[in-house]
């Protein structure tokens, strides 16, 4: 069930409905039969997955908070996570591993015939692995006692809008709002529909009607001339930015009419100084998770510096590698990794901030920008071959006359949406209309809701991130 489809639109008011009519101490049966029913609507057999993650770190965390030895304990956590990422590397990286060795092998003329296997990667179990693992993980560090009340537990792991693409929530912060006692209010409503509201227009008429271009592009970079080249990848930073910034707000959205607060996925990214406060901003919840159980487990700051380098560097291409089974992927996260480093050794050497004004913050903005949307290549490309195209195309295709057609309404529609992140730097757009006064606010709803009529794109495309 895809969040901008006539059957969510259904769905959602109906359980906005129950949820409000029904006792409170009923609600989690309620929210927990709506995210599986949600999430069965792709493929009814997978939720079977998520109930095995849901049983397994439910028993195991209690095992791991009772076991009294550290080695018992131990054991107990790297069953947990052999389990998880057992799965999620047999539906997603199963296939991409094995032709790999079998490259490798075959170069030493090695017989190697392992066969690949035709499965269907379910929907978003990227996304819940990983919130199920920082459960257990918690539980293990002692930072988290396990719940004992087995609904609450598998409506954290499957609730349904942040289940197949974030973001991607702790227990201690979503768990304990399952058992308030939430009245519906004015505040909650106003925002939760302003959230949607904006999220929906983003991804409709921002992502969905330049993905058109990007797609003629990225398919045929040698037939166009540079600047059109040019015109593709910096549509794709907005495409994929929009289409991901847009689903998180619909998600926060969605959650917060009910009362409970999902934490912000984006802060304007692309008004970031440096790749470091990027990441900061970009996928907030992803990126603070690597940093917990990835790169603090590495041993984080506490190291040598040379140490701190190769963690950041194992976060970025485990990063990579987390959004796709191909090497494209993990040469994106490689390329954010040495990026990072470099500004960290940078700072290293040369003790001395630039003094900030319009001009050099501009251009601070403008750098980070442009080895963003160079990273995305890769991101995009369906193969290293067609990365280097595209990149091959940008220098050699200066004199080509061929210019992709892209009506002025494209940028006018991009031009805004431009504007209005910088106006959002640092907020978010409930909050800025909250300030505003009524003549305001319901101008920006009149120009959301023209848009999303008027000017969305013509196909219903998924959410990028659901293939994650």
């Amino acid at each position: 069930m895809l969040f901008n489809s006539v059957h969510f639109i259904l769905f959602f008011p109906v359980v906005i409905l129950l949820y409000y009519i029904i006792p409170h101490k009923y609600r989690w049966v309620m929210l927990t039969i709506a995210s599986y029913y949600f999430y069965m609507s792709w493929k009814a057999e997978y939720a079977i997955l998520i109930l095995g993650s849901t049983v397994i770190d439910y028993y195991l965390s209690h095992r791991i908070y009772k076991a009294n030895k550290k080695t018992t304990k131990k054991l107990l956590l790297i069953i947990s996570l052999v389990s998880n990422l057992g799965i999620l590397f047999l539906f997603k990286y199963f296939n991409f591993f094995n032709e790999n060795i079998r490259l490798i092998l075959n170069h030493y003329n090695i017989f190697y015939d392992m066969p690949e296997y035709n499965l269907l990667l379910p929907v978003g179990i990227s996304f819940y692995t990983f919130q199920t693992l920082s459960y257990t993980i918690e539980v293990y560090r002692g930072d988290q006692k396990p719940e004992k009340h087995f609904g609450i537990f598998a409506l954290y792991v499957s609730f349904f809008p942040q289940l197949v693409a974030g973001p991607i929530e702790r227990f201690s912060r979503l768990g304990p709002q399952f058992r308030e006692k939430i009245k519906l209010t004015y505040s909650n409503l106003a925002n939760g529909l302003r959230l949607m509201l904006y999220g929906y227009a983003i991804k409709m008429v921002i992502a969905d009607n330049i993905s058109v271009y990007v797609d003629k592009i990225f398919a045929q970079p040698e037939i166009y001339n540079s600047w059109s080249i040019l015109i593709g990848m910096f549509f794709y930073s907005f495409q994929i930015y929009s289409d991901f910034y847009g689903y998180s707000l619909i998600a926060i959205g969605t959650s917060l009419i009910m009362g409970i607060k999902l934490m912000d996925n984006f802060k304007t990214p692309y008004l970031s100084k440096n790749i470091a406060e990027f990441w900061s901003r970009w996928h907030i919840s992803l990126s603070t998770w690597f940093r917990d159980y990835l790169y603090i487990s590495l041993g984080g700051n506490r190291v040598k510096v040379y140490r701190v380098y190769i963690n950041l560097l194992i976060v970025f291409i485990v990063s990579g590698l987390w959004h796709g089974a191909a090497w494209t992927f993990v040469i994106w996260g490689a390329i954010h990794g040495f990026i990072l480093v470099f500004e960290k050794m940078l700072s290293q050497l040369f003790k001395f901030k630039l003094k900030e004004n319009k001009f050099t913050v501009t251009f601070l903005f403008l750098k980070t920008f442009i080895i963003a949307t160079a990273a995305w290549v890769f991101f995009r490309a369906q193969s290293f071959n067609e990365a280097i195209q595209m990149f091959k195309s940008v220098n050699n295709n200066w004199r080509i006359e061929n210019n992709i057609d892209i009506p002025t309404k494209i940028y006018i529609i991009l031009s805004v949406f431009i504007i209005s992140d910088i106006v959002l730097y640092n907020t978010r757009i409930d909050k800025w209309i909250d300030k505003n006064n009524i003549v305001v606010r319901w101008f920006v709803y009149f120009i959301l809701l023209f848009a999303i009529f008027t000017l969305s794109g013509i196909d219903n495309n998924p959410f990028i991130y659901f293939q994650f």
